[in-house]
């Protein structure tokens, strides 16, 4: 299950006509605590900026779930209403989840949603649909180092 924090990082960026500006850019980290996600969105930036920035906010993110996709360049929030049938007085439930999509359009992203949600028996609804201004996504990797040889198991 992943913990997700929106990470808002200022620098100075350079624009295509050689000036300097102060941006603010929202980033999505996945970490244990506030204190794990400043420091993994550090590591994550360093190598993308030159000269110094800063991590102005940490927030926590709320996510059901997400589809990350490589051929998408656009993160869509969509918030589904899971509709379910109360057994005792027999009204309808909704329950409210929240999505991260990253798509080429919003057909994609909704088209995304609608292939996952075929693989289960709930009924939903699709409520909202909103194209985010996360630049990235970074979602926590176990990286397995396996080695090459006898030398490489020694180190």
């Amino acid at each position: 299950m992943h913990n997700w924090f929106e990470c808002k990082i200022s620098y100075d960026k350079v624009t295509e006509d050689g000036f300097s500006k102060k941006v603010t850019e929202p980033y999505l980290v996945d970490a244990l605590s506030f204190t794990e996600a400043e420091a993994r969105i550090i590591e994550k930036m360093r190598p993308y900026i030159s000269g110094e920035f800063i991590v102005n906010d940490i927030k926590r993110a709320h996510f059901y779930e997400t589809f990350l996709n490589d051929t998408g360049d656009i993160y869509y929030r969509i918030k589904i209403n899971l509709i379910t049938l109360d057994e005792k007085t027999g009204a309808e439930k909704k329950t409210s989840a929240t999505i991260l999509v990253q798509a080429s359009s919003i057909h994609d992203a909704i088209s995304s949603v609608d292939n996952m949600m075929k693989s289960t028996m709930n009924d939903y609804v699709i409520s909202s649909v909103a194209e985010t201004a996360l630049i990235d996504v970074f979602p926590f990797e176990v990286v397995v180092r396996i080695p090459k040889d006898e030398n490489d198991a020694a180190e």
